[in-house]
């Protein structure tokens, strides 16, 4: 989907996700320190804001005018304050060596392409700094619920982990997660990747 179809998707008066924080995030950074956080893709901004909610200072980055809108309202009233940045995740400057936080939530694009995004937001993880990245599983495609119905957006967890130069790789791993439907409970299938920084 490029920009424009973000828009479309984003257009209405409700948020399209959830205004609670993605649960992996919560659980992966409840002993980090708050510093400075990059949020890519941030969308409607529901895990840039709970992050500021934690005392994190925050960058958030997506190319959806109209997402970043609904994020700056729900950020009002919330009472947070955060760095909205209009940009191309694959295009948006990032200096290195810069954040303490940098994630990357349900990206989704050809192999290529989220390489290079992963590359340049390793880059970005500062000494001590933490990268994670939760996206939706190859496996989800044939064994979950949801998510992007073509493989060539997908990737797993060995995947992203090769792809993150000059960073320790803590976790690597497939994480269910239960969605609640109109028909009952069923299970999506996650890629989890936290990966860090050495001091030196």
């Amino acid at each position: 989907m490029d920009k424009a179809d973000w828009d479309k998707r984003y257009a209405g008066s409700d948020l399209l996700w959830s205004v609670e924080p993605n649960r992996f995030l919560v659980e992966e950074t409840a002993t980090l320190a708050p510093g400075r956080a990059l949020d890519l893709a941030a969308g409607e901004g529901r895990n840039a804001i709970w992050l500021a909610e934690q005392g994190w200072n925050v960058d958030a980055v997506d190319f959806s005018p109209v997402a970043l809108a609904k994020a700056q309202r729900l950020a009002q009233t919330r009472a947070v304050e955060l760095n909205w940045i209009e940009a191309d995740v694959e295009q948006h400057p990032l200096a290195d060596l810069e954040y303490d936080l940098a994630i990357v939530f349900y990206l989704h694009l050809p192999w290529e392409r989220m390489r290079r995004v992963l590359h340049r937001a390793s880059a970005a993880v500062a000494p001590r700094g933490t990268l994670l990245l939760v996206g939706h599983d190859r496996t989800n495609l044939e064994q979950g619920h949801g998510g992007p119905k073509d493989r060539d957006v997908l990737y797993t967890p060995d995947q992203v982990a090769g792809e993150l130069p000059g960073l320790l790789i803590d976790e690597a791993a497939r994480r269910e997660r239960s969605v609640e439907t109109e028909t009952g409970v069923v299970t999506a299938i996650d890629c989890l990747v936290r990966a860090s920084r050495s001091e030196s």
